[in-house]
């Protein structure tokens, strides 16, 4: 099962909470993810876009980097792992963004790839100028399906005259291109449609998990993408989103989580809800509608491994069990640390990460 690390390019990572870590989104921060998670031999980090925080008393992702051009700069830092840039379809034309890509693609050559973002929070590309109304809600993924199609012309061929209904090419050129003519296409299809849009167009698709210590919660939806993979007649693969809440104990880390939630950002969560709630069309199982269910809102609802070194690898194991699962991409609630105890407390105790597990630890803390 493959690894990977969701970069902390937002501040405060992933949790909603007053008592949880409060940190900036540094170059340095996620420099020193990035060559860890390397180090201890994880497979690939991605790092989101964000445009518009939510607020509250944490100012949660008020403050956050540009996802292209930090992938760039670990691109020239790193020597192995796979690294995944966001592309916010609204706010970056296809063709500029196919151009960005094969720019990491030549700092890092057949490490690059890029993720592609629909775009649910109205606020974020209104503030700019490029919200094209609530009718986004029901054709994002029309408009995201003629969007990979260009970059996937531009990227194999060099030149594009696709006419579509979202974007028109006129002899549309691209060079040079990726040294094999591909660049990975991720997609994070949580409802029907999206699904369908990450069978047809994506290379692999995030699954949310769900629950706490609950790792098969989500074989319903790996399910789900692997039936729409089997009508496209493709190899599309999930990797599950999962946090880690971790320590020495079960108890300890059981206090921990309990802690984070009790403090929840209350007045940044209500503007998610609000956010959220514009898309009236959205299914129970799209993003819109799963991040604020209220029983864990503090991190997004995304599945949650609580617990000892040795139950979080158990429970990662169970995950690599389910049937159409072919990696995890890993949250923590402090990453330095974070990637450190996975590295070396529960990597090693994994049976589905043997050929890893004895990776050595880095010689210097500071610089893997």
């Amino acid at each position: 099962m493959e690894i990977g690390v969701f970069l902390p390019i937002g501040n405060n990572g992933w949790l909603i909470s007053k008592s949880s870590p409060q940190y900036m989104p540094t170059f340095e921060l996620n420099k020193t993810v990035a060559q860890r998670a390397e180090a201890y031999g994880l497979d690939f980090a991605l790092s989101m876009i964000k445009l518009k925080g939510f607020g509250g008393e944490t100012e949660f992702w008020d403050h956050a980097l540009e996802s292209f051009t930090l992938t760039a700069a670990l691109a020239a830092v790193t020597e192995r792992i796979r690294l995944y840039a966001s592309v916010p379809v609204l706010a970056l034309p296809p063709a500029i963004a196919a151009r960005m890509a094969v720019t990491v693609d030549a700092i890092a050559p057949g490490r690059a790839g890029v993720n592609i973002v629909t775009g649910w929070a109205p606020a974020e590309y209104a503030q700019m100028g490029v919200w094209p109304g609530d009718e986004h809600f029901t054709n994002r993924y029309a408009r995201a399906a003629e969007y990979v199609t260009v970059l996937r012309q531009l990227w194999r061929e060099g030149v594009s005259d696709f006419k579509g209904d979202f974007y028109r090419m006129d002899g549309c050129v691209l060079s040079p291109r990726p040294a094999n003519g591909h660049i990975d296409v991720l997609a994070a299809g949580q409802s029907g449609t999206g699904m369908r849009f990450a069978a047809e167009y994506a290379d692999g698709n995030f699954i949310l998990g769900s629950g706490v210590n609950t790792p098969l919660a989500l074989s319903d939806a790996t399910a789900a993408l692997a039936g729409h993979t089997r009508t496209a007649g493709r190899d599309v693969g999930a990797f599950a989103l999962f946090m880690i809440i971790t320590a020495g104990t079960d108890e300890a880390a059981q206090a921990k989580w309990r802690d984070y939630h009790d403090n929840a950002d209350l007045s940044a969560l209500g503007y998610v809800a609000a956010e959220t709630a514009r898309d009236t069309d959205a299914d129970d199982s799209s993003t819109a509608k799963t991040v604020v269910l209220p029983e864990g809102a503090v991190n997004l609802n995304m599945g949650t491994l609580v617990g000892s070194y040795e139950t979080v690898a158990r429970l990662l194991d169970h995950i690599s069990e389910v049937p159409g699962v072919r990696g995890v991409i890993l949250v923590f609630d402090e990453f330095i640390e974070g990637v450190e105890n996975f590295g070396t407390r529960i990597q090693p105790l994994m049976k589905s990460r043997t050929s890893v597990s004895g990776h050595p630890r880095p010689a210097d803390p500071t610089r893997p």
